[in-house]
């Protein structure tokens, strides 16, 4: 008898209690216990806990290892896999770290930050124009929003999480208390009216959106698929795009760096902006190689549909 094929689920339940939420349920509530520790062993702890995922996970492991074979063909395999470790330390601390952003107390504001290249975006937002933060998945990205400077407004660009809607809720009121708004990466108009309230867009296109309204271009010298949307928001809209990043710096403080604004961007090429967005994420990547979300199939898609380098 042939196997009735199983109808995906159209409708997904919003309220906590809901059966089908039970996992996200606790999840937030882990992550809100997990604010409540002192953030030195909170980070400690996530950093042990992303230390045992390494022997764990095994499907995202070899992600990460194919993504850094990719990526760094000049390091030796030791090199390489002492790096794949690293990063997940690195992620098991940013679990903590996203706690922290989101349920922390009046502790987060005793943890160590610098602030570096605030000229950039004051002198940008000085002209009146609008504004679009260039930047990429980073693991300290939560923890980094709740300390941006006050007086510096923000509108994170995101990708709702439809079928975890306890987890999308959680997400959009942090986000919403951190920053000024979060804006779907498909709700255009939403993003337009933003840019044209003076707002400044937080702006990450450095993962595998799908074919639609991409173009291939190198990161790391791998063709990866890589959305236009930037370059249309600042033509459409003649916005400065000022880059933006973050990071943990050796000494356990955590740097939020803004950088001068992109010069005669955007061209008329998308392929070439794409490019050099893809080349000033990566120049970022590699100051903090263990701090950038290399779980995810970054170059999942490819030119040609047949060709996978995900394949075992």
């Amino acid at each position: 008898m042939a196997k009735r094929k199983r109808k995906k689920r159209q409708h997904y339940p919003e309220h906590p209690a809901h059966p089908y939420n039970w996992g996200q349920t606790a999840t937030v509530a882990a992550l809100w216990l997990l604010a409540r520790l002192p953030y030195r062993l909170g980070l400690r702890v996530g950093s042990a806990l992303g230390g045992l995922a390494y022997h764990i996970a095994r499907e995202r492991r070899e992600i990460t290892r194919r993504n850094l074979k990719l990526c760094f063909p000049e390091k030796s395999a030791d090199e390489r896999e002492r790096l794949v470790r690293d990063n997940f330390r690195a992620t098991g601390r940013s679990v903590v770290e996203t706690a922290l952003g989101w349920f922390g107390g009046p502790q987060v504001e005793r943890i160590p930050f610098e602030v570096r290249g605030e000229e950039h975006i004051r002198s940008a937002l000085a002209t009146g124009r609008p504004v679009i933060m260039l930047s990429g998945h980073f693991l300290s990205v939560e923890l980094a929003a709740r300390r941006l400077p006050d007086d510096i407004p923000m509108v994170a660009m995101y990708k709702p999480m439809n079928k975890k809607k306890v987890m999308d809720n959680a997400m959009l009121k942090a986000r919403r208390r951190n920053v000024n708004d979060a804006v779907s990466k498909d709700d255009t108009r939403g993003l337009l009216r933003s840019l044209k309230k003076g707002l400044p867009i937080w702006y990450a296109g450095d993962q595998d959106y799908g074919r639609k309204h991409s173009v291939f271009a190198p990161f790391f010298g791998v063709p990866a698929a890589t959305i236009t949307a930037l370059g249309r928001l600042a033509k459409m809209t003649k916005a400065s795009v000022v880059p933006l990043f973050f990071f943990r710096k050796d000494d356990g403080t955590y740097l939020i760096e803004f950088q001068p604004a992109l010069e005669n961007f955007p061209s008329e090429d998308d392929v070439e902006d794409a490019t050099r967005m893809n080349r000033i994420v990566e120049d970022a990547v590699r100051r903090y190689p263990e701090q950038y979300l290399w779980m995810h199939r970054r170059f999942k898609r490819q030119a040609s549909p047949e060709t996978n380098l995900y394949q075992t």
